[in-house]
């Protein structure tokens, strides 16, 4: 496992995670540029607190974490040998698809019909308009995650035994800080705590359901494996990142880089998913809304995960996390 203090890089005063000492139980920490962190349940004198249950007090939370960020008396600890786990425990999960521009472009020409008559340039063009219209109609593609599937940033990911075309999607995602619903896209980023990573990985064989066309695409068996959502390390607070519009999504695979594109080529950014999301449900403090993944998947590369494989993956101001594949051992 790579070492916690090799990650511990991020923009703002301060980023939240879940950590461990071996053997002993996890907790919520609250975590400094040079790799030190703090134990919050001691710290606020609550034995109980969970990650998810600062965000549910979040406006009264975020000065208190400033002042203790700065506190330079308090019992801080290094991140060196600690393990780091996934950084909040969602209720829901919200996943948007499609939302790419380049990306939806190459993944609609890696899937065309060997008898597609069309050229690669006129199918680039087609589906282009496509998705400028889909932009300018503001119809996100949103669909519901299983939180069971979130593994922590280091790691190992079981590639299942049946997937047969495990492919990784970096993204940004952002945790929510108090119940949103019905919320306009001019106010929807006061709801949102902070932001994380998470590599959303899908088994592009069973995407589409061969056997029932008419339903279409088939969310659970591609993307919902165990441990099929790395996420983390951190939640950096929404105040301590610019522009969510504009950061640099990178991923890449045994040190080749095959994801490397900035969130402005989105069609919807992250006010616009959250409202639209609530339109329908009630957002949820600590809940995630993942907004996507760039282009150079692998089926672009022609490239798909196998055992053995090693992910990182960064986005400008969060950090990064390491992951290892690792096929599904059966027994004989």
């Amino acid at each position: 496992m790579k070492p916690a203090a090799a990650s511990a890089s991020f923009s703002g005063p301060f980023a939240l995670g879940v950590l461990s000492a071996p053997d002993q139980a996890s907790f919520p920490g609250l975590v400094i540029p040079g790799g030190r962190v703090l134990d919050l349940r001691t710290a606020l004198g609550e034995p109980a607190l969970t990650t998810r249950g600062i965000f549910e007090r979040w406006d009264e939370m975020l000065p208190r974490l400033h002042e203790l960020a700065a506190d330079g008396s308090a019992d801080w600890r290094p991140l060196e040998h600690l393990r780091v786990h996934a950084p909040v425990e969602p209720r829901q999960v919200f996943q948007s698809g499609a939302n790419y521009r380049q990306h939806v472009i190459d993944l609609e020409v890696a899937h065309r019909a060997p008898d597609d008559p069309r050229t690669v340039e006129e199918a680039r063009a087609e589906i282009a308009a496509v998705m400028d219209r889909r932009a300018a109609e503001d119809l996100p593609y949103v669909f519901i995650g299983l939180p069971s599937a979130i593994a922590g940033p280091f790691d190992d990911v079981v590639l299942p035994d049946w997937a047969e075309q495990p492919d990784w999607e970096l993204e940004l995602a952002a945790v929510i800080a108090r119940p949103a619903y019905r919320v306009t896209v001019e106010e929807a980023l006061e709801y949102v705590a902070g932001y994380t990573i998470a590599n959303d990985l899908t088994d592009r064989a069973t995407v589409f359901r061969r056997d029932m066309k008419a339903i279409g695409t088939d969310w659970l068996r591609c993307k919902n494996a165990p441990g099929f959502t790395p996420l983390g390390p951190w939640i950096v607070p929404a105040g301590s990142i610019a522009d969510p519009g504009d950061l640099r999504v990178t991923l890449k695979l045994n040190g080749e880089t095959m994801q490397d594109e900035s969130t402005k080529d989105m069609l919807f950014g992250m006010a616009r998913l959250v409202s639209y999301i609530s339109q329908t449900s009630r957002l949820l403090p600590g809940d995630l809304v993942l907004t996507g993944s760039p282009a150079g998947n692998g089926m672009h590369w022609g490239r798909l995960l196998r055992d053995g494989d090693v992910m990182e993956g960064s986005i400008t101001g969060l950090g990064a996390q390491r992951t290892r594949c690792v096929a599904e051992r059966t027994a004989s």
